[in-house]
């Protein structure tokens, strides 16, 4: 998008104190992904020739986390020298000699800075001819934010951290969003005049527009007019702001593609989700991961799927779905407990209280309620009467069950596994079934029922059943 011309440097060695947390600041996770990984999303998108990311604290576990997803990016690490300047002097010294074009500088705490502001900043840097350019933002309360400080003509002189601000710089409104672009040969120049003399005593990527100035070079400012795009996360409460601001755009961005969204206020859309035109999404439902959600299908109220596909025109409410595939025209719900490996065919149902787990249902079968089906294949046409399950489990191993083809089981069958059914066999109500049932047969377990007259009156008697037996057997 923005040519081979581009480095993106990623800031990710910071340790975040402030998140109380044994996990990294930069792997919180929001909408899907940890926070760097958005920002490494929108870096892919970029098209830049070179991604690095500066690590260091709990450098490993960051990096284990990001490496798959983001093959592309390169890792540095930064030493014990503080500071964002020290962290862009390792990832710019990381950088091929040769490299002589800019270089475009972002938080990894920063997920709300999208594609189409990123690419702007780059075209309106490179349009101003400037050696830097610097993001920023007029905010209300800019307590904790570098403050930009411009000259009689307006200029930008010099940004001030707010520890080093006197009174008059922090009364300031506009404020350093922390992104910058610079050229290579700009960073390569100044980043070795940086120090530590400042209150913090660190080495501040912040001074290098100062030294600049100090030079007679002209430092560009871009002022961004939404400036949640600038937001980052040092706090938990931040990052649930962050969080709300991210979803509201992305289910936006799904109303815009056609799906109907009844309150966007109560529902949640990883940003990995595909959702086709014509979906509609109840209340109260979370659609997470790489879920994909075909056309037509109603989702939720009060329902979660977790990287699972649904198919057209489906109905899924009321549901807790993992990594789970509903077919076409198949309706799941209320209270289903859909578990990994999960595969419903079309037209098929999981209904109220049910419980499956790596299981393969047939087109057009239905497992309607109160049931447990573990580690089995059923074939199209079944019917598995209320509270059918599968015993799966000898406390060592899982084993499986095979149902074929039009199979009906009464209420209350234990299908002992390992153990098939027959296409078209059928079993009695309550009946514990632990031999193979051949197609076409009927199984039963219970024994033959017996009744033993007068067992109430005698052995309760007094009580309330006892004379209502008195009173219906002697009317008779």
């Amino acid at each position: 998008m923005t040519g081979n011309n581009l480095a993106i440097i990623v800031l990710a060695a910071g340790q975040g104190t402030r998140m109380k947390s044994r996990l990294p600041k930069v792997l919180h996770p929001i909408s899907g992904r940890p926070l760097v990984g958005h920002v490494l999303t929108t870096a892919g998108r970029l098209q830049a020739a070179h991604v690095e990311v500066v690590v260091r604290h709990e450098r490993d576990q960051v990096v284990a986390a990001l490496s798959e997803d983001y093959p592309d990016a390169v890792f540095v690490d930064q030493d014990d020298i503080p500071g964002t300047g020290r962290a862009v002097q390792v990832a710019v010294e990381a950088l091929p000699g040769d490299f002589d074009g800019d270089v475009l500088v972002l938080s990894g705490d920063c997920p709300l800075a999208d594609v189409d502001t990123l690419a702007a900043f780059v075209a309106e840097h490179r349009a101003s001819g400037a050696p830097a350019t610097l993001m920023t933002a007029l905010v209300d309360d800019p307590a904790g934010y570098g403050r930009v400080v411009r000259d009689a003509d307006g200029g930008v002189d010099r940004i001030v951290e707010q520890k080093d601000a006197s009174a008059e710089e922090a009364a300031v409104r506009e404020i350093n969003a922390g992104m910058y672009v610079f050229s290579a040969a700009t960073l390569r120049t100044y980043l070795p005049q940086l120090s530590l003399d400042n209150a913090q005593r660190e080495m501040y990527l912040t001074d290098v527009p100062g030294m600049l100035r100090r030079d007679g070079d002209r430092v560009a400012a871009s002022v961004v007019s939404d400036v949640t795009v600038t937001y980052g996360v040092n706090d938990r409460a931040q990052l649930v702001e962050v969080g709300r601001l991210l979803n509201q755009r992305i289910v936006r961005r799904w109303q815009l593609e056609g799906v109907t969204v009844i309150d966007p206020a109560t529902t949640w859309i990883d940003d990995d989700a595909k959702l086709s035109a014509d979906v509609t999404v109840l209340p109260n439902t979370q659609i997470l991961r790489a879920t994909v959600i075909a056309s037509g299908a109603v989702i939720g109220p009060d329902t979660t799927l977790v990287d699972c596909e649904v198919g057209e025109d489906a109905i899924v409410r009321r549901t807790d779905a993992n990594l789970a595939v509903i077919g076409a025209e198949a309706t799941v719900g209320p209270f289903s407990f859909l578990r990994p490996g999960t595969v419903l065919g079309a037209r098929g149902k999981i209904g109220a209280y049910v419980e499956t787990k790596n299981t393969e249902i047939g087109e057009g079968s239905k497992v309607p309620h109160l049931s447990y089906v573990g580690d089995a294949t059923i074939g199209r046409g079944v019917n598995l009467g209320a509270s059918t399950i599968t015993a799966n489990y000898d406390d060592v191993h899982k084993h499986r069950t095979e149902i074929g083809d039009e199979v009906h089981t009464g209420s209350h069958t234990v299908l002992v596994a390992p153990v098939r059914l027959g296409a078209g066999a059928k079993t009695g109500a309550g009946a514990v079934v632990r031999k193979d049932v051949p197609a076409g047969a009927l199984a039963m377990t219970v024994a033959p029922q017996r009744n033993i007259e007068g067992w109430v009156e005698k052995n309760r008697a007094g009580t309330g059943a006892a004379d209502a037996a008195s009173r219906e057997n002697s009317a008779e």
